[in-house]
């Protein structure tokens, strides 16, 4: 039997608890109970009170007030709000809303929400546990409006004041386990990988971005491709050159917001408390649910707080001040546009600061035009391809494989894609059914039917296909579906469109008929 906290290994996109405008109304009025038939009260039981804490409009509040007053749950009252003088409209629960009040706590303590544990695991419990489990002292309301609106409550946010200590350990020195205090999982050095094989050029093209001082290099590809893999070696010798440098590695879920970036760098730098805060950058953050983060603010203070050599030494405790603050976020594709005005504030302050960013991701991103790569020179792209044949013939030389699996042949069926070769390494197959399952499962089967069908029919081709001429053999009107092309599985050559070798070679595995119904319909629309 399972208990009641649970170890889920990805969080569900419909895990988010759905509290209705009553219950937060009715959970609030009796958190704050405390100050029934008070003269003077509080800004909580007012109509603006209630709708920060509840996470609501204040109309709506309005209309719900009517109604549960109309219903008998609530009384309306006059009162003087403290620190004001005016006389306010105020709300309280009644002897009937009390006792509902109970009934509906009763229910919502089992909702069940995500948490992620200070050892960095997603955790599904029950609401009233995860406050205890989280060391944080919210209440009820706050840990179900919190996890309606962001997914998943992190051990340590420092929006939710400061954490029960047992004790005085500290994590060692470039541990890869969570840092205390952290809003989300962050590391100071690389995860575990694969072993790099070839990459010397793109090694370099990394060594040439850091030595330029760029703000910002994004690095795409499709699943798989080894982008985290070459990151990660590249990481590593970083470090080992450059012994004054502070780094972060974030790596962003698909349950992540822009706010676990932004509080995890906080932490990274040396702010988790007022008196380590100079330039206030903590107010910039929503402390409460559903607020948003003060992009504008934020970014103006965090400028300033790197800019001061003094803030910068106090957070190395006490040393040297560091060279460069390299942060480096994968998968940024999680977290979608979502993102992209953090990322453009991210990217403004690394421009006048020793701040630098590395974006990895399946998709390209569009928080920056193209004049910052083109003519203002401040960002650096590179878009990991597959393996060359080279270096896959010096990868088989280190392996058994069979005799009939050239280098020349295995290029050509999956692109030179590392995970394929891997797989022959394990296998002795080229291909074998778990690089096919991965293709499927991790890139062809989230697309559209209408996308995955213009792949298809490009797949038939022997020569890219002007752009015109496939959407007619496709059935499709407009432009070129930016999702194929964001995320590099069709490709924009001067002579046409084209796709990636893994899924060209993949999608020609559809024999007989609908190979040759595919072909026909792109042969009728001409040369």
């Amino acid at each position: 039997m399972l208990s009641s906290s649970t170890v889920i290994s990805v969080a569900r996109h419909d895990s988010r608890p759905n509290v209705s405008v009553s219950d937060r109304i009715m959970l609030h009025l009796w958190e704050q109970d405390f100050q029934a038939d008070h003269y003077i009260v509080t800004s909580d039981v007012t109509r603006s009170g209630i709708a920060e804490s509840c996470a609501l409009h204040p109309p709506n509040v309005s209309r719900a007030m009517r109604q549960l007053t109309s219903q008998g749950y609530i009384s309306q009252h006059s009162r003087t709000v403290r620190g004001d003088n005016r006389r306010h409209k105020t709300w309280q629960l009644t002897d009937e809303g009390r006792e509902l009040a109970r009934e509906r706590i009763s229910e919502l303590r089992s909702v069940l929400v995500l948490i992620r544990s200070k050892e960095g695991n997603v955790l599904e419990v029950r609401a009233d546990e995860a406050a205890n489990k989280l060391r944080a002292g919210l209440s009820l309301l706050q840990i179900l409006m919190h996890a309606q609106h962001e997914s998943v409550l992190n051990f340590g946010d420092i929006r939710f004041g400061a954490l029960v200590r047992k004790d005085d350990n500290k994590p060692p020195l470039g541990s890869i386990s969570i840092f205390t205090g952290a809003h989300s999982t962050y590391h100071t050095r690389p995860p575990k990988t694969r072993t790099v094989h070839g990459r010397k050029i793109e090694i370099g093209t990394m060594d040439d971005w850091f030595n330029s001082g760029k703000p910002l290099l994004v690095l795409s590809g499709i699943a798989g491709s080894g982008k985290t893999t070459l990151t990660s070696h590249w990481f590593e010798e970083m470090m080992h050159s450059k012994s004054n440098l502070k780094t972060m590695y974030y790596p962003c879920q698909p349950w992540d917001s822009p706010l676990g970036i932004a509080t995890s760098l906080l932490h990274r730098i040396g702010i988790t408390g007022d008196s380590e805060d100079p330039y206030n950058i903590l107010a910039t953050l929503p402390y409460k649910p559903a607020a948003r983060l003060e992009i504008d603010s934020f970014r103006r203070r965090l400028t300033a707080h790197l800019l001061d050599e003094k803030s910068l030494i106090d957070s190395n405790k006490g040393g040297k001040q560091p060279d460069e603050i390299l942060v480096i976020l994968d998968d940024v594709h999680n977290i979608g546009t979502n993102g992209d005005h953090l990322f453009g504030a991210l990217l403004q302050t690394a421009e006048t600061t020793k701040l630098r960013l590395l974006m990895i991701s399946r998709t390209n991103l569009a928080f920056y035009d193209r004049r910052y790569v083109h003519t203002l020179d401040k960002v650096s792209e590179m878009a990991l391809s597959g393996l060359s044949p080279e270096e896959i013939e010096d990868w088989i030389e280190k392996i058994d494989v069979p005799a009939n699996a050239p280098a020349s042949e295995i290029h050509r069926v999956t692109g030179g894609h590392p995970l394929a070769v891997e797989l022959l390494e394990m296998y002795g197959q080229t291909l074998h059914e778990d690089w096919l399952r991965f293709l499927d499962e991790e890139i062809l089967n989230v697309l559209p039917e209408a996308h995955r069908e213009i792949l298809s029919i490009l797949a038939t081709s022997e020569r890219p296909v002007p752009w015109e001429r496939l959407a007619v053999a496709a059935g499709v009107d407009g432009i070129p579906p930016e999702q194929l092309i964001e995320r590099g599985l069709m490709l924009e050559f001067e002579d046409g469109m084209w796709l990636h070798e893994a899924l060209r070679s993949r999608l020609l595995r559809d024999v007989g008929k609908p190979f040759d119904e595919r072909l026909e319909k792109l042969n009728s629309t001409g040369n």
